[in-house]
């Protein structure tokens, strides 16, 4: 059985070349950081809040890095394991926050640039307080 179908082709030097790297801008970065700048004016104006899922906006590569760099870290992180791993920073701009969602494999499974005050997932729900209420008395009263 013959395996070399092609026996003239064995003298022929192969020389395998990387792509070169493309990068595409989307052109979102910008819009994306002149849509924060509205969002941080309308928290002070009326506190609302706003929260971009970075997930669901068409990025070329690097601009996500490129967009987070821009924004730089703050003062206050706060890191919590519920189901996977989360990381709350603060961004070099106070009011807004890069959070970022790990599942158990320590794959990501979310970002999300949110303008606030104070983070929703560093807030105790109502419910919590008043069980940490009703624990709080139990122990003083026991």
């Amino acid at each position: 059985m013959r395996t070399d179908t092609h026996p003239g082709l064995a003298g022929i030097p192969l020389v395998v070349e990387a792509a070169a790297t493309v990068h595409v801008d989307s052109g979102n970065v910008p819009l994306l950081l002149h849509e924060l700048r509205h969002a941080l004016e309308r928290l002070l104006v009326d506190g609302t809040t706003h929260v971009i899922d970075l997930r669901a906006i068409p990025l070329g590569p690097g601009e996500e890095e490129r967009l987070l760099e821009t924004l730089g870290t703050g003062e206050v992180r706060a890191e919590f394991d519920a189901l996977g791993r989360s990381v709350i920073e603060e961004s070099a701009y106070p009011g807004l926050w890069r959070i970022t969602h790990w599942n158990t494999a320590d794959e990501m499974t979310g970002r999300f640039l949110e303008v606030t005050f104070t983070p929703a997932l560093l807030s105790s729900p109502p419910e919590d307080v008043t069980a940490g209420l009703a624990r709080l008395t139990a122990d003083l009263d026991g």
